[in-house]
């Protein structure tokens, strides 16, 4: 059975990305969450389990098998089950898709530096910064663009669910808690992705945590 490792449902993105991947797969495996910064917190990325990772999370164990980083993570479930799990089959629609999932992986260091995930919490909108407007711009334009072309088989970017709407969904929850007007056909995909039963139960599996981390329980400045 197939093993990962995660952060805080509450606060861990990467997790996020990770945990979708691997419901995606229709796979079973053993989840265990770790929390981020308590005091065992680097105790536990020295052990065995997080050495290959470098201390960071998701973590997939297949076996003798690690993977680490949650694109890699996508990519290996897709090689193991069906990769039409996670890509548009069609070769036009799965460039834009990986190009979008890398620019997700690479880019929008000041939206999420500024506006940290934690879907327990929703706060008033804010004004944002020049650096954070642009990158939701261009977030904008690309979801634009994906339901234009490709999203015409369902309420996802590409129409059904993947490996994109996976590396995109903890956007969405920043939208959502820090009350990030977005446009109308956004605030439709948005609603899509929070109606996913898979996010759901994230979602629903955050608010029952005991952890509390104080950095990320502050709005955005």
């Amino acid at each position: 059975m197939l093993k990962l490792i995660i952060g805080n449902k509450a606060y861990s993105s990467w997790s996020l990305r990770g945990w979708l991947a691997v419901k995606q797969s229709g796979l079973p495996f053993e989840e265990i969450t770790v929390p981020m910064f308590d005091e065992d917190w680097n105790r536990r990325r020295e052990g065995d389990e997080f050495a290959p990772s470098g201390g960071k999370v998701p973590i997939l164990w297949d076996d003798k098998t690690v993977i680490w980083d949650s694109l890699a993570i996508i990519e290996w479930l897709a090689d193991k089950t069906d990769r039409a799990r996670y890509w548009p089959t069609e070769d036009a629609a799965r460039g834009m898709a990986r190009s979008m999932a890398a620019e997700m992986h690479s880019s929008y260091q000041n939206l999420r530096r500024d506006y940290a995930m934690n879907v327990r919490k929703q706060y008033t909108a804010a004004e944002l910064s020049q650096d954070v407007h642009a990158e939701i711009v261009r977030i904008m334009e690309l979801w634009a663009q994906a339901r234009a072309l490709h999203g015409k088989g369902g309420p996802y970017l590409f129409g059904t669910f993947g490996a994109v709407d996976i590396m995109f969904a903890p956007i969405v929850t920043r939208f959502v808690t820090y009350s990030i007007a977005v446009p109308r056909f956004a605030a439709t995909y948005v609603e899509a992705i929070l109606d996913h039963p898979w996010m759901r139960e994230w979602i629903d599996a955050a608010q029952e945590e005991p952890w509390i981390i104080e950095q990320y329980e502050v709005p955005a400045v």
